[in-house]
Parts: structure tokens; sequence; C-alpha cells
């Protein structure tokens, strides 16, 4: 479903890695304190 330009994200938790320390990344951790790029891309961390 798409949202509307100018709307709220709705909420999500995602797993994450930084350097060797894997943890877990909620939106609503970051809403209202920072601006928030979301990029997905296919393959990450795979030999191809």
């Amino acid at each position: 479903m798409a949202l509307p330009v100018g709307a709220m994200a709705p909420d999500f938790e995602l797993p994450a890695v930084t350097g060797e320390e894997r943890h877990t990344v909620k939106l609503s951790d970051h809403r209202g304190s920072k601006n928030v790029l979301l990029a997905f891309y296919p393959l990450d961390w795979t030999p191809t």
C-alpha cells in the first residue's frame, strides 16, 4: 500500500548491524528528534 506524499510512515522495527554489533532499529525511536532517510537495496552483504 502506497502512502500519500507527506504522510507519516507507519512504525516498524528492523534488524541492523553496526560494525560487529547486531541490534534492532525502530522508526519510533527517532520520530520527532531527527530527519530519517530510509534506503532499501538488494543483495547487501552478499558475494554477488
